[in-house]
């Protein structure tokens, strides 16, 4: 189903391949362009459907004791739904208006039928619920709760939700679910022209930034509920007002996974206003935030993608060189998550640019460590170990002893690749000594056990044994039972080469009892947990 289908080029993309489905069109005027089309024209509903319709919202009585003004009245409103359903919520609150008089008021208005009936819904309101109806036409998607009612005009929560309520009985809005209201498709033009019509643009615009704002407080308050008690972000939870605050994780994640496509859009409207560019970087990141908070970075990768997008477009408009590599570099992430090893380059590489352009020593190392792994990925050992290397400089100036000892390893990884087994082994001795200093003895014991896996590939089997030997005793110390045993396997492997299978199945029986003694570990703390 493409409801509000504009033309055949917007349609055209979205049509399936499989020749048996059907696809329903719905557009105001033929979709002309393209092969197969069954027009058919729909008009309203016929008289005895509009009346029922109409009583629906009425009750019996008042169309029975006049059914001629009951036709009158559903011809007037020309049999469309939406305008008979507005003249139903219109009589619904004027118990003591006769149905012939409403028929009487819709023929001395201008226009068609539905904005006839929609222009009485509008002016018979008080003037505070004729200007928050007004105001869902900027709401994302023309959803609304409470809170985005009362940001959106200015008004208490409770005003705003009482409200809503009163439009969901006189048709002017319909119930979305979870405390949320969505304007029919069919008056958000109508509720367009009218705040055009009768709000002055610097109040509209306060109106979005009020609502931005409130936006960005709930978010907050929906990820730092998920915080520790006694966090720093728990704390700053407690001051906010009751009615920004969630009572539990769980309730935060209803409300997030609700209101998503929303917050969504309200993102995108955000972006493309162009005039509240620090609100939206505010919602954006404060969003980003949240998802992660709640679903994980994996789960919310799809939107995550999006969202960097927006980040980037405001970056490059507003010239944010820190902001736009920030952006590349999350965008490059995601698409190497994903084996979009080629676009992830790109992305790196524009991010260094922009990193260089903004003095930013993180973003240019963290960039050139990316390059570096995007080559690595498309196997491209040269240009790795190149970009490493330039990462690794600019570690080294900076005294940056951990992400150097990391470099080293990666360097030391893309020379075994090459084959170029010399500057393998210096690098991954560099980034034993490193792990070492650091006191990160696991670390350390995988360095060396990778320089002896490099001694191996060399055909110095001596070496690499006694090497091995010294990461066993590393990782025995770093008490990592796993890496310990691995180490075993590696051991009795290389003594099978030397010729000595006997110290061999010594070794694999050790690795053996490692892992036995692991998982009866295991085994008991998860028995325990469960008691």
């Amino acid at each position: 189903l493409l409801d509000g289908a504009v033309d055949a080029e917007q349609a055209d993309p979205l049509l399936p391949d499989n020749p048996a489905a059907l696809v329903v069109a719905v557009a105001e005027g033929p979709l002309t362009g393209i092969p197969d089309v069954r027009p058919c024209t729909l008009g309203g509903l016929d008289p005895k459907s509009a009346i029922e319709l109409l009583t629906s919202a009425t009750g019996s009585v008042r169309i029975t004791v006049d059914p001629q003004a009951a036709e009158a009245l559903v011809e007037e409103c020309g049999g469309l739904p939406g305008a008979v359903v507005l003249a139903g919520g219109w009589l619904a609150g004027r118990p003591e208006t006769s149905v012939a008089d409403l028929a009487k008021r819709l023929r001395g208005l201008n226009g068609d039928p539905l904005t006839r009936t929609f222009l009485l819904a509008h002016q018979a309101l008080p003037q505070p619920a004729a200007r928050i109806l007004r105001y869902l036409a900027i709401a994302p998607l023309g959803r609304a709760d409470a809170h985005t009612a009362s940001a959106l005009a200015g008004c208490s929560v409770q005003a705003a939700a009482t409200t809503l309520a009163d439009f969901a009985r006189l048709g002017l809005v319909s119930e979305a679910g979870d405390g949320e209201y969505e304007a029919p498709g069919h008056l958000v033009p109508l509720l367009r022209a009218q705040l055009e019509e009768r709000d002055r643009p610097a109040e509209v615009q306060l109106a979005r930034a009020r609502m931005l704002e409130r936006t960005v407080r709930l978010l907050q308050s929906c990820r730092a509920v998920t915080e520790p008690e006694g966090s720093p972000a728990r704390r700053k939870l407690a001051g906010l007002p009751r009615a920004l605050r969630f009572p539990t994780p769980e309730d935060a994640a209803r409300w997030l996974a609700s209101r998503r496509p929303a917050l969504l859009a309200c993102a995108r409207l955000a972006v493309a206003d162009g005039e509240l560019d620090t609100l939206a970087r505010r919602l954006i990141a404060s969003l980003v935030r949240a998802l992660t908070a709640h679903g994980g970075a994996e789960a919310a990768a799809p939107d995550l993608y999006g969202l960097h997008r927006l980040v980037l477009d405001v970056a490059e408009r507003r010239g944010l060189h820190r902001e736009q590599a920030a952006a590349l570099l999350n965008l490059g992430d995601l698409d190497a998550r994903t084996g979009r090893a080629k676009d992830a380059l790109l992305r790196y590489r524009l991010a260094w640019e922009a990193g260089r352009q903004a003095n930013d020593p993180y973003a240019t190392g963290r960039a050139m460590e990316s390059v570096g792994g995007s080559y690595q990925e498309l196997g491209d050992w040269q240009r790795a170990g190149d970009w490493y290397g330039r990462a690794l400089a600019q570690r080294l100036a900076h005294d940056e002893r951990a992400d150097q000892a990391r470099l080293y390893a990666r360097l030391g990884a893309v020379q075994t690749y090459a084959g170029r087994y010399g500057e393998a082994l210096r690098h991954w001795r560099a980034a034993a000594s490193g792990y070492r200093r650091l006191g990160d003895l696991p670390g350390h014991a995988r360095a060396l056990s990778e320089a002896a896996r490099v001694q191996e590939y060399a055909g110095r089997p001596e070496e690499s044994l006694r090497t091995c030997e010294e990461a066993v005793e590393w990782a025995r110390r770093a008490q990592d039972t796993r890496l310990q045993a691995a180490l075993q396997l590696r051991l009795a492997d290389t003594l099978d080469r030397l010729g000595d299978p006997a110290a061999a199945r010594l070794h694999r029986a050790a690795a053996d009892r490692l892992l036995e003694t692991e998982r009866s570990a295991y085994e008991i703390r998860s028995g325990s947990a469960e008691d």
